[in-house]
């Protein structure tokens, strides 16, 4: 499906399948001498078929299009390589570039498990969903030569639109929106969703995720948005909606330290499955194991967040660090 946003500027639906975020928005800019297409699809069928037909419609030459990317996502990037002609080029942050590269070349896959299995995740499971985890079946591989990285700021033209590269970390470590001020329109990406809340997961030399999204927000409510274009679901009211999100996060810190307040001594396993998820499944017993996978993974970054700033601590005990409360006095 494909639906004009301005002139020269329209959304393909790329559906997602098997995946809670059901589809993906991608948006093509017509513009003088180049097109940009931003973010794709997993590299399977069927988001390849969608996007192609997508640009068939849209007529659009692979010569001339160039891709941007507001994040490392495999549901973003993942078919960069289907869609990019030589010659072209593809943009993302300097700093999610990097860490992309990193993740092809796996350096990070042995200290990612490792952080995971030492605060409790089942060894077992953790292999297991290593094996079968789709983000990373369906990852890109890309030849960084043909990367362009940008830096916070940076203003990429295309026709009659302006990007600027807002740099906002916390989704993943370099997640960037794009601000388009003549339009007053924020292409928002990960980073303010409104049907759903963005995951914000624990990243190998990464001390703060959580930290770095909540800085973010408040970061980019700053901007005069009068319109969002978001890569997930439907638009909404941009500020009120960032305002939300850092509300959202005050409260599931407070559960979290709640968690550890009543129950002292227990895993970031443990306290995940304490947590409360929106998630069809009668408890945590009968979670997908992806889904836990997930839940871990922001379980650490609200743990990271609470002890760095001292309201909890952590203790290495027989088989996983466990989580205690700071008492005033402490």
């Amino acid at each position: 499906m494909i639906e004009k946003i301005m002139d020269d500027f329209y959304r393909i639906s790329v559906p997602l399948p098997k995946n809670p975020l059901k589809e993906l928005n991608s948006y093509f800019i017509r513009g003088d001498e180049s097109d940009l297409l931003i973010d794709l699809g997993f590299r399977m069928h069927a988001c390849r078929d969608a996007l192609e037909s997508g640009l068939a419609e849209l007529n659009s030459a692979p010569e001339r299009r160039d891709i941007l990317l507001t994040h490392l996502h495999a549901d973003h990037s993942g078919l960069v390589n289907d869609f990019i002609a030589p010659g072209r080029r593809i943009f993302l942050s300097d700093i999610d570039l990097r860490y992309l590269l990193r993740i092809i070349s796996g350096d990070t896959r042995a200290a990612t498990h490792l952080r995971f299995t030492t605060e409790g995740f089942p060894d077992e499971l953790l292999s297991r969903i290593e094996k079968t985890n789709l983000t990373k079946i369906y990852a890109l591989g890309v030849d960084g030569a043909r990367c362009q990285g940008l830096l916070d700021g940076e203003i990429l033209n295309i026709g009659a639109y302006r990007l600027q590269t807002v740099l906002v970390p916390g989704h993943t470590p370099g997640n960037a929106m794009f601000w388009m001020e003549e339009q007053k329109t924020m292409i928002t990406g990960d980073h303010v969703l409104f049907d759903i809340t963005p995951n914000i997961t624990a990243w190998v030399d990464v001390e703060d995720s959580l930290g770095d999204y909540i800085h973010s927000l408040k970061k980019g409510f700053d901007y005069p948005v009068e319109h969002s274009l978001p890569s997930h679901r439907e638009p909404g009211n941009y500020h009120e909606r960032v305002n939300d999100l850092i509300v959202h996060h005050e409260h599931r810190l407070e559960h979290v330290h709640n968690i550890i307040i009543d129950a002292p001594g227990l895993s970031a396993y443990e306290i995940a499955s304490r947590m409360k998820w929106k998630i069809r499944s009668k408890s945590w017993d009968t979670f997908p194991p992806m889904q836990k996978w997930f839940a871990m993974g922001e379980c650490l970054s609200h743990l990271d967040y609470l002890r760095l700033r001292k309201k909890i601590y952590r203790i290495q005990a027989e088989h996983a660090y466990i989580y205690y409360p700071h008492t005033p006095a402490e």
